[in-house]
């Protein structure tokens, strides 16, 4: 029975080679300056590293409700966050204290998948949207999303929001007429609900850790190398490294993907880094994505399409494209899906809401005109100086590479590439490293 676990962390572990690999064969950094550059990472200790914001790493329990939760990252303006285990909160091993890490990937993909089959079930009855029973009601919930108890009034709510967000699968197929109905008329009870009504009021954190193990818990050691950091945030694909003391299970820091490139900026004046970063991001093989490997969204097509090549393909933003050249006018990100779920004005015509239309009003809802304007690009003769200082001031995850002579999207880097650029892995280093749970914590 345990045959397909095996087979999906061999696949996973088999494609962080697959990219590692790639970006060596691309990468045009000197072999010499690379060995020169981890050596040096390897011997420097993460304790090191600056430490988060406050000095104290924001934790929450898997006991919270989603809705909480959705308001911790955004009042905190963070995008993860480690999970406590309740059971073992006086544990000393951090294997048992802390069950993952969360992040708005995950919401959204439990409320995607969720709300497809709350669509349907919606779609099954006959009732309209607004006049549905309370026994009907209180059935499409517990069928469709899993509420549990009394859901009259939450109940229609939820099968609203259910089918608003399931994307018009089901009613392009001719089924879930009604979801055009619930998305236009459930306007402000949205923010109300992901905070207070089913299916979030009762559904725990500890429900999305263990069904989309998007982020899994690997922490290091204040006595690590920033090696193995740099590689986990690289070729391992972690947005962030949660960091230990030896013999203790509480978090000293938390670096992230970020904090990193943030940290490279700071490097400016060195030789090792002058070096590196003077040169245009062509001549060291960025980036490392092809123009026909980028994933991209029309301008015209819904924001729901965005969302969902998002989820699909498992990465954290999209260029925004119109014309046959696909001229870049735009981005949208997994930071952005906070608006739908947290402006209810953005949610009140879901369903008719183009890329286009979701970029003017979040512009509009938060007063920021960039939101729809001028995309954050730069060309294949932009230095990697320039790049690093976009991506750190900006604070964004990606920058997109235009032709020299025009707009059109050929590439796209990403932090992770930018800090893949400066390491590579020295053999059996983290079976070294970690030892045979490395396989196990970083296949999950």
């Amino acid at each position: 029975m345990a045959q397909p676990k095996i087979t999906e962390n061999t696949s996973k572990l088999a494609s962080y080679d697959a990219y590692f690999e790639m970006v060596q064969r691309r990468k045009k950094l000197p072999r010499n300056l690379q060995e020169t550059l981890t050596d040096a990472f390897a011997n420097i200790p993460v304790s090191s590293f600056p430490q988060v914001p406050g000095g104290k790493v924001i934790e929450i329990d898997a006991e919270t409700s989603i809705g909480d939760a959705v308001k911790i990252l955004s009042e905190s303006n963070i995008l993860s966050v480690p999970v406590k285990n309740p059971a073992a909160q006086n544990s000393l091993d951090w294997r048992e204290r802390y069950l993952g890490v969360l992040d708005y990937s995950a919401i959204v993909l439990w409320v995607l998948e969720g709300a497809e089959t709350a669509a349907a079930a919606i779609s099954a009855s006959s009732a309209a949207a607004a006049g549905v029973g309370a026994g009907t009601v209180g059935a499409l919930g517990a069928l469709a999303l899993g509420a549990t108890g009394p859901a009259a009034v939450a109940g229609l709510t939820v099968a609203a929001v259910g089918a608003a967000v399931a994307g018009g699968m089901a009613a392009d197929r001719g089924a879930g007429k009604d979801a055009p109905t619930a998305a236009d008329t459930l306007g402000e009870d949205f923010y109300k609900v992901i905070l207070q009504e089913e299916p979030f009021k009762s559904t725990k954190v500890s429900s999305i850790i263990k069904s989309y193990r998007w982020a899994p818990f690997v922490p290091v050691a204040m006595d690590s190398s920033m090696l193995s950091v740099l590689l986990l945030l690289s070729k391992y694909r972690l947005r962030n490294v949660p960091v230990i003391e030896r013999g203790s299970p509480y978090l000293k820091n938390f670096i992230t993907q970020s904090a990193v490139v943030r940290g490279l900026v700071g490097c400016k004046g060195r030789d090792w880094f002058d070096c590196i970063s003077s040169h245009p991001i062509s001549e060291l093989g960025l980036p490392y994505m092809s123009a026909d490997e980028v994933i991209s969204v029309r301008d015209d097509e819904l924001i729901l399409e965005a969302f969902k090549k998002m989820r699909d393909n498992n990465i954290g933003g999209l260029p925004v494209v119109e014309g046959p050249k696909k001229k870049i006018v735009g981005n949208v990100s997994i930071r952005d899906i906070r608006f739908l779920l947290l402006k209810p004005e953005l949610f009140s015509n879901f369903r008719q809401l183009t890329v286009e239309g979701f970029m003017t009003t979040v512009a509009s809802a938060t007063h920021d005109a960039t939101k729809a304007a001028t995309p954050i690009t730069c060309k294949l003769g932009s230095t990697l100086c320039t790049v690093i200082d976009t991506l750190a001031s900006k604070l964004v995850h990606r920058i997109y590479v235009t032709a020299e002579d025009g707009d059109e999207v050929v590439g796209v880097i990403t932090l992770r590439d930018v800090i893949s650029c400066f390491i590579y892995e020295p053999p059996n280093f983290f079976d070294n490293y970690f030892g045979f749970s490395a396989q196990e914590m970083l296949g999950n």
